[in-house]
């Protein structure tokens, strides 16, 4: 039951979707499914890069500490996205990143080794593994752009759209993101200090735009929220 269960995932992971049954087979053989709690963290920096990891359900929060001891997030990474394949040195000996789950998270993992010989076999798989990082680029140089040109408000009301369509679910025009964020984690990710935050959430919540507690983020009116972040 565990295999079949694992080899389901593979078939609805996005970067093996539409990969034909034998070369799936192939996926599953060398897969390992494992989960992790909220908190913990699924690597450290220094760690040899041995895996490729496959998040399948949950949330990601990838990380670094600064030279005096601070964090700071470089992404959130949500399902059907792959991390630790830019997370080695330029030797490619080692981790310089922190990845932790954000609540109850499932992973895939394939060993480096294994994913790259699968890469070399696969052009199609080597193809999309390609866009995947691209995409993760690109998603950093729109964060840079906005650090630079947007200010604090705009920063903030532009990524709790990202974060929204990136990881909400919708019903009845009402945007639900579980688990939410830290005031202080979206401090990290939009160059705001965590009361800076909390002053402009509370702005939002007063507008009736979102709502917010410990469990999730709720979005009444993307449409304001999205012309807030402009």
């Amino acid at each position: 039951m565990a295999e079949q269960t694992k080899f389901w995932y593979l078939r609805h992971f996005n970067i093996f979707d539409g990969l034909d049954e034998e070369t799936l087979k192939n996926v599953d053989k060398i897969a390992a499914m494992c989960t992790f709690k909220t908190n913990e963290q699924i690597y450290f920096p220094a760690e040899p890069t041995r895996s490729i990891f496959f998040l399948k359900k949950g949330h990601v929060k990838i990380s670094r500490i600064s030279e005096d001891g601070k964090e700071i997030i470089l992404d959130v990474i949500g399902p059907g996205e792959v991390f630790g394949e830019l997370t080695q040195d330029d030797n490619g000996e080692s981790r310089n990143e922190i990845a932790t789950a954000i609540g109850e998270v499932l992973i895939c993992t394939i060993l480096r080794s294994d994913f790259e010989k699968m890469l070399r076999k696969y052009p199609e798989l080597n193809f999309r593994v390609t866009k995947e990082v691209g995409e993760r680029l690109r998603k950093v140089e729109e964060r840079v752009t906005e650090l630079v040109f947007k200010d604090v408000k705009k920063r903030i009301a532009s990524f709790l759209v990202r974060y929204a369509e990136e990881f909400g679910t919708i019903k009845s025009g009402i945007i639900t993101v579980k688990p939410p964020l830290s005031h202080q984690e979206i401090g990290f990710l939009t160059g705001a200090a965590r009361q800076t935050v909390t002053s402009i959430l509370n702005y939002l919540r007063e507008k009736n735009i979102i709502d917010f507690d410990r469990k999730q983020i709720t979005i009444y009116d993307m449409t304001k929220l999205k012309k807030l972040g402009e």
